[in-house]
């Protein structure tokens, strides 16, 4: 692809944001990274490389790093959000004020972000979130079976780009169009961020399971079984079947559930051999968007009465001091019914 002679910021320089950073470097003639961390940051400038997250990766020569907000607020007002969901509202309202400052007219921004989860404070989807801070602005959300450390090293990738315009979205996906990537398009933002956040639930299932030591045959299990899950409470919340399952969907839930790049998974592992969550949290030292999300689904599934057993069994793991193995057993005692 040719590169656009304009500019674009990432907004969070972990693993994600530096990974996508480094993707719209081929198509961008000015791409800026910026980081909430000085010292974090000043570490990336030094040694161009993000040596905590990617620390095989150079990062390109056009590729600005800086964390002080103002500096990020290009002209074209594009911005890639790459934050733990827990900072999505705060990053956002910042994002705001900065593009204020600047005498710019914050709604004139195009916002996408790499984010899965809820919010954690409302339960909201991120979109919500977004309109809430920005208004009637043009959005999208990226996501898909993507792991930061491969598509950094140009690793074969496909992605879909959700937007409510399928113009915008289709517009929005040849950003991230390059050689390593296939970049699909929707109109089902709701159904791709549910794909995305509900499917680290069950990635900290299949961790706990492999963990237990119960084998292939129950994770192939516990993976159909959460597919019917996502689905189930996707639909409910206004996902589309077929976006369900997809690459948004289905295709990442089969990542996660089966790589162990996967920080939910691996934190469900820890939990399966008998750690504590707390220490299963500081092994991984990344954020697990899975724990926050499980609290959301359980509170949600419980208001609209939708049946997600695998998701309440984690939850009582993780909230109640559940054990593990018998939370599996009770899982496998349930009644059989028609599939």
């Amino acid at each position: 692809m040719q590169i656009i002679p304009d500019h674009i910021s990432v907004i969070g320089a972990g693993s994600w944001g530096t990974a996508l950073a480094c993707l719209l470097c081929e198509n961008f003639e000015q791409v800026d990274l910026w980081g909430w961390n000085p010292t974090s940051i000043e570490a990336i400038e030094k040694h161009r490389c993000n040596l905590a997250y990617l620390p095989q990766i150079q990062l390109p020569d056009h590729l600005r790093i800086t964390s002080t907000l103002s500096d990020v607020i290009n002209e074209s007002l594009r911005f890639v959000l790459a934050v733990p969901s827990h900072a999505f509202r705060q990053t956002l309202e910042q994002l705001h004020q900065a593009i204020e400052s600047s005498d710019r007219n914050p709604q004139e921004s195009t916002i996408i972000w790499g984010t899965k989860g809820f919010d954690t404070t409302s339960g909201k989807l991120l979109s919500e979130i977004c309109e809430i801070v920005f208004g009637d602005i043009r959005y999208g959300v990226i996501s898909g079976p993507s792991f930061a450390n491969e598509v950094a090293n140009q690793m074969p990738t496909a992605l879909t780009m959700a937007c409510p315009s399928l113009q915008h979205a289709e517009e929005l996906a040849q950003w991230f169009r390059v050689n390593y990537t296939r970049v699909y398009y929707s109109d089902d933002p709701v159904g791709v961020q549910l794909g995305g956040a509900i499917k680290n639930v069950v990635a900290i299932a299949a961790g706990i399971c492999d963990g237990l030591g119960f084998g292939a045959n129950a994770r192939a299990a516990l993976i159909t079984r959460g597919l019917a899950e996502v689905s189930r409470i996707g639909t409910a919340l206004g996902g589309r079947p077929e976006t369900l399952m997809g690459l948004s969907g289905l295709g990442d839930l089969i990542l996660t559930c089966t790589d162990d790049q996967s920080r939910n998974r691996r934190f469900g592992i820890g939990i399966g051999k008998g750690k504590t969550i707390e220490k299963a949290q500081r092994d991984i030292k990344q954020e697990i968007e899975g724990i926050n999300t499980i609290k959301i689904l359980y509170k949600i599934a419980s208001q609209k009465q939708i049946e997600i057993p695998i998701t309440e069994q984690v939850q009582h793991i993780l909230c109640k001091d559940a054990d593990p193995k018998q939370a599996v057993s009770t899982l496998l005692n349930r009644i059989p019914r028609v599939e």
